[in-house]
């Protein structure tokens, strides 16, 4: 995507004018005009105050393409599902609380192939998904076509991405731990902001336990949480589910360990 285009959907989903965006930066609403037509692009000097208004990050809004970012999309690139598609257990969770006795609408953050995305679709849910790897989101589409249903995938990177409208349920699973720690409670807060009474967020978070045998893999853009941490956003909402597992993992060839905290809560009606 370019930086026009990039510019164009990011303010479009904020709802502003080309003009409303001109005055922010006390430009012209002409030469925000170039920008989304690539006719031309932002002064240097001006890329940060952008990047702020438009609620993302400067390495965003240039098409800044992450080492991470390479890993996941060659993850992604055979055939083979890499996670598999056996849905997570948070699926059962949701199913359990909120049984799709209606059309809930779910938002499932860094869906990865779609595997719980579509397996929500397939049980009468409504569903868009998120990730930042095209890969993967192109896997999950046609998971979506051979289980013969629908859900919204689009591309978006959970460090800047800020929702809009609001959802019944929002699931997310192995993602957290990209989220720098100085924009969890920002993001965390949205996310509430965004979703209906009597809601449910299903997450789990990689959390630090030194004593754990690790995988050797460079950390670069991962951070771990702390135990009970996760919690704490959510002290004002319904616990139904707080746990902490231990459990091995093979990802990437080499045995190790990982420790998760895991939520299901609920936003009560006030």
């Amino acid at each position: 995507m370019s930086i026009g285009e990039t510019i164009t959907r990011k303010r479009k989903a904020l709802g502003m004018t080309q003009k409303e965006l001109a005055e922010k930066l006390s430009v012209s609403f002409q030469a925000v005009s170039k920008w989304e037509t690539d006719a031309s692009h932002p002064d240097v000097e001006l890329l940060t105050a952008l990047a702020e208004v438009l609620g993302t990050t400067v390495d965003a809004l240039v098409g800044y393409r992450s080492p991470i970012l390479a890993d996941y999309e060659e993850r992604y690139q055979t055939s083979e599902y890499y996670w598999g598609i056996e849905p997570n257990r948070l699926c059962y969770d949701i199913l359990r609380l909120r049984p799709p006795v209606k059309p809930y609408k779910v938002l499932d953050i860094g869906c990865g192939e779609g595997k719980d995305a579509v397996f929500l679709a397939r049980n009468g849910y409504r569903v868009s998904a998120i990730d930042i790897a095209e890969n993967g989101l192109e896997k999950g589409r046609i998971l979506a076509e051979r289980c013969s249903t629908r859900v919204d995938f689009f591309k978006a990177d959970i460090s800047d991405y800020r929702l809009t409208e609001k959802y019944d349920i929002i699931l997310s699973s192995g993602v957290f731990h990209f989220l720098r720690p100085d924009i969890r409670e920002e993001v965390t807060d949205n996310l509430k902001k965004y979703t209906n009474d009597g809601g449910l967020h299903a997450l789990n978070v990689f959390v630090s336990k030194p004593y754990l045998k690790r995988s050797g893999e460079k950390k670069g853009n991962r951070y771990e949480w702390k135990s009970g941490e996760l919690f704490t956003y959510y002290h004002d909402w319904h616990m139904h589910r707080i746990d902490e597992e231990l459990f091995d993992c093979n990802s990437g060839g080499i045995p190790h360990q990982h420790c998760m905290d895991i939520m299901v809560a609920e936003k009560k009606v006030k």
